[in-house]
């Protein structure tokens, strides 16, 4: 029996309102039919290039898209379709943010603070101090600023952030750049332990290698849709036990895989073809490819191509 999602993302495109020529606007629809969930217990790691859509999810899900942006599908809380006012709601409490970049911290605020709140009682600062020392952050780390802060010190207070917010679901944005081995090893070891206490952690990260180590699952996007939802093991496997073309591509581009490149290039969103997304790229392209292309179920994962099997 499947679980219910804690977090279900249904169809999702999310266009920008821009100039084009002159004074002339046009809709550049950056996120197409994108799908995915999250059970409770559940990290599922988010794989693909830059600009495939990763981090804009994470924003449309948080509703931190900037006024210009047009959403279209559902996005769903327990069951619950979520509307603007309902995301700003949850935003910080039920459902947290490790944003990719440290602007994110307030400068006018102390670290400490920050993580704890202003006035926190007993309990909550015995575990900022556990989870600092996890992070190897010196004690006198909370009264420090956030100027005061090295990079990697400042990604380390942003994890705390989101563990101590009591979330019941963390988005985390590229939350390991900027850490050494140890420390990102440490960090994701933080998200397993959140997951296995029945948190739900959606991971987007360029670490692929650890992310198939600490998920569930792997959803790969690919210029703003998703290509395919598999478990992790899938890809610790290798590419046959992967379904989607590009996923087995991003596979064998990793380093230990051989650093195999593909020709071509993922689209600009302006000039997405039609049907599959990655079809230009493929060689088993065909004519069908250029239909509308749904996720499907092939060997207990779910594709985008009609050439899975």
């Amino acid at each position: 029996m499947k679980r219910q999602p804690v977090l279900s993302v249904e169809d999702l495109s999310v266009s920008f309102r821009m100039y084009d020529t002159g004074l002339e606007q046009a809709d550049l629809q950056v996120i197409s039919n994108l799908t995915l969930d999250v059970c409770p217990g559940e990290i599922v790691a988010i794989a693909g290039s830059s600009g495939s859509g990763k981090s804009l999810l994470a924003h449309a899900v948080m509703g931190l898209l900037p006024g210009n942006a047009s959403v279209t599908g559902k996005i769903l809380y327990k069951g619950m379709l979520l509307s603007q006012k309902e995301k700003e709601k949850l935003r910080g409490k039920e459902i947290a943010l490790v944003p990719q970049s440290v602007s994110y911290l307030d400068p006018l605020m102390t670290v400490g603070a920050q993580v704890t709140g202003r006035t926190p009682d007993e309990k909550t600062l015995k575990a900022q101090k556990e989870i600092f020392q996890r992070f190897h952050l010196k004690e006198g780390t909370e009264k420090l600023y956030p100027f005061q802060l090295s990079g990697g010190m400042a990604r380390r207070i942003l994890v705390s952030t989101a563990v101590l917010s009591n979330a019941q679901i963390i988005l985390a944005d590229e939350p390991t750049p900027g850490l050494d081995l140890e420390m990102a090893v440490e960090a994701l070891k933080i998200f397993r332990e959140l997951a296995d206490e029945g948190k739900s952690v959606l991971l987007i990260t360029h670490d692929i290698d650890l992310a198939f180590h600490i998920a569930d699952r792997v959803a790969v996007f690919y210029a703003g849709t998703t290509v395919e939802i598999a478990d992790a093991e899938d890809f610790q496997k290798g590419p046959k036990a992967l379904r989607h073309p590009y996923s087995k591509a991003l596979w064998e581009a990793l380093p230990q895989n051989g650093f195999k490149p593909i020709p071509g290039f993922q689209p600009y969103a302006k000039d997405l073809p039609k049907g599959c997304l990655f079809s230009p790229r493929c060689p088993y392209k065909t004519e069908e490819c250029e239909k509308e292309i749904p996720m499907t179920k092939v060997r207990g994962g779910y594709v985008r191509c009609i050439h899975a099997d």
